[in-house]
């Protein structure tokens, strides 16, 4: 049996419905709920549907290199975690950079310094500290650059373990995204092992189309098997397509991780 909890991302299921009702199909189906961007939703409204939400994006604008940028980030995360409160959201999410339409970066990077890598460090400490105040765990996602997001700084699970276990501290974590970490590196069970402690949550799509279990190249119950393995105890998100019908996508979510 399952000792995580399942989530789903309403952005990219039941497209076919306004978002607030997505969020009411699935907590209904007995999932927790998942959102991006906060400032085009209408809080109050979300809050009223009893939906669990496991995490939201926590930041608006900004990056962790640029010390402007870095003051935008800062400053937007204080906002984020207003709202997280509101919703009683647990966590909040970071990329390496801020991400424009589409996904691409706003500034993309073409080359890691030395000197980035040491802001990104005390940017991501500020960060944490951040949320040990509030009672608030930030997680720093990794993201493919070869498919999805070219020129994000940070980009592999590599890095974003690297960052988050030099600050080693129980309010920043990894938001482990698997879809991204199988194009951009691979060996994903030897990955979770690796990554255990520092994991703040699982996200998961298949591989190639980002849509559900069951549907590309990732043997998830495999991956579920690790998890219980590791005594992983926080959240699966599917952050997925579905590659038909939704309620059929939840389902292989759903048997995927049982």
């Amino acid at each position: 049996m399952k000792d995580y909890k399942l989530s789903v991302c309403s952005e990219m299921v039941f497209q076919e419905l306004p978002l607030l009702e997505r969020v009411k199909k699935i907590h209904e189906l007995g999932f927790s709920v998942e959102i991006w961007d906060w400032t085009n939703k209408d809080i109050d409204a979300l809050v009223a549907t009893g939906a669990d939400f496991t995490s939201m994006t926590g930041y608006i604008s900004g990056n962790l290199t640029d010390d402007d940028e870095i003051e935008n980030l800062l400053n937007s995360a204080k906002e984020s975690i207003e709202v997280a409160k509101r919703l009683n959201c647990p966590s909040l999410n970071l990329h390496g950079t801020g991400l424009g339409e589409g996904g691409i970066p706003v500034k993309p990077v073409e080359v890691v310094t030395g000197d980035m890598w040491l802001k990104a460090l005390d940017t991501l400490t500020k960060i944490a500290k951040l949320g040990e105040e509030h009672g608030k765990v930030f997680t720093l996602e990794n993201l493919n650059l070869e498919v999805d997001h070219a020129g994000t700084p940070f980009g592999k699970a590599c890095d974003t373990l690297a960052l988050v276990s030099a600050v080693n501290s129980p309010y920043l974590k990894m938001n482990l995204d698997l879809y991204h970490a199988q194009i951009g590196e691979g060996n994903l069970i030897e990955l979770v092992r690796k990554c255990d402690q520092h994991i703040g949550e699982i996200q998961i799509a298949d591989v190639p189309g980002r849509m559900e279990p069951g549907t590309g190249e990732i043997n998830y119950p495999a991956i579920a098997t690790a998890l219980r393995d590791i005594n992983y105890t926080g959240v699966v998100a599917m952050e997925a397509w579905a590659s038909g019908d939704s309620d059929l996508a939840l389902e292989r979510f759903k048997n995927a991780f049982k």
